[in-house]
């Protein structure tokens, strides 16, 4: 197997190569075999000229007549974007959303896999819950050396997420997906993202309006 191919790509275009992949893929499912970036750009509404440019940064190019050959698209943003071994995640707080999460996520991408959950819920801890064993919090730290895990996915109560995000990163943790509402400051060479569905509805209740 060929080793991954590492561009330092800003961090949206790794989000729109993403997002082109889920698109490649449901087109597969249609049994397309072909793409334009014209096609690829209404889907996302963006510009074919952005989609054109995006392609280009990871060396890949279409014909005018046929466009984009889909799984050779598919692969190579695979080779940019995935580990090549695969990435293990944990997921912090076995709630509603955690649940969620981990359900709706399990078997989306093969090189990336929530593998495990904590709580500190005494009913919830030592099962498995939504289809992932669930461990009490105290166990992190030893859990994340043992199996090298390097992202987590945090979905604990507001007044928890600070101290959770710390025992995190006092793990090893490099990578941390606040789905929570409270904003966190990291060290540096530690990667965030957070995502906020109250923001994201002020967003869309301000556009509309």
């Amino acid at each position: 197997m060929a080793k991954n191919t590492y561009l330092e790509l800003p961090g949206k275009t790794i989000e729109r190569l993403s997002q082109y992949r889920r698109i490649l893929y449901n087109s597969i499912h249609e049994g397309k075999t072909n793409i334009y970036s014209h096609e690829l750009a209404k889907m996302m509404n963006l510009t074919p000229v952005q989609v054109r440019r995006d392609l280009m940064l990871i060396g890949y190019s279409g014909s005018q007549s046929k466009g984009y050959v889909i799984k050779d698209l598919v692969a190579l943003i695979g080779k940019i974007i995935d580990s090549e071994k695969g990435q293990d995640i944990i997921l912090v707080g076995m709630g509603n959303l955690g649940r969620a999460i981990t359900s709706y996520f399990s078997g989306k991408r093969d090189k990336l896999s929530i593998v495990s959950a904590f709580d500190n819920d005494l009913q919830k801890t030592g099962r498995i819950v939504a289809g992932i064993p669930c461990h009490h919090i105290s166990q992190i730290k030893e859990f994340v050396k043992k199996e090298n895990i390097q992202i987590a996915v945090l979905t604990v109560s507001p007044e928890a997420t600070h101290d959770v995000a710390k025992m995190l990163l006092d793990a090893g943790i490099r990578g941390i997906l606040n789905y929570t509402s409270v904003p966190l400051t990291v060290p540096e060479g530690i990667h965030l993202e957070e995502y906020d569905i109250v923001t994201s509805l002020e967003k869309l209740a301000y556009l509309v309006k």
